[in-house]
């Protein structure tokens, strides 16, 4: 059994790992990793979602695209997310994120302002995805 994430230290901000079975997965996990600094991911509730697509056939800038994406779109729409769903078709990545407004009684972790190209790696070891990569706090 694989952590379905994990963190290492870098400099001021944060690196972030997801794993998973499939690349989609471990990209999914990437981000609960993201979001799980902000605020504690059992106490977010799915009451709006919002979806993302993109193309990008480099799966290590895929990774940087769907994280600043969603950080973005709960920027733009005040909410905090707390489940992912990524499918993959090619280039052609679509995916949902599921989450709330801000709210009295989710406490503010730190803000993670975007997904940076430094430490970026995505990786498959003995059929594990790993996706990594440092996140500006």
């Amino acid at each position: 059994m694989h952590e379905a994430y994990d963190y290492f230290e870098h400099d001021a901000d944060m690196g972030i790992v997801g794993r998973g079975e499939r690349i989609e997965e471990a990209f999914e996990h990437a981000a609960a990793a993201a979001f799980a600094m902000m605020a504690d991911p059992a106490r977010i509730t799915p009451q709006a979602s919002v979806s993302i697509e993109f193309e990008e056939a480099d799966a290590e800038l895929a990774l940087v695209t769907w994280l600043n994406l969603l950080l973005g779109q709960a920027r733009s729409h005040g909410l905090i997310f707390g489940r992912f769903q990524l499918r993959r078709n090619g280039a052609r990545w679509s995916g949902t994120a599921a989450g709330e407004p801000w709210r009295e009684g989710l406490e503010r972790g730190v803000e993670v302002k975007g997904a940076t190209l430094t430490g970026l790696a995505v990786t498959q070891t003995d059929g594990i995805w790993e996706a990594r990569c440092v996140v500006d706090v």
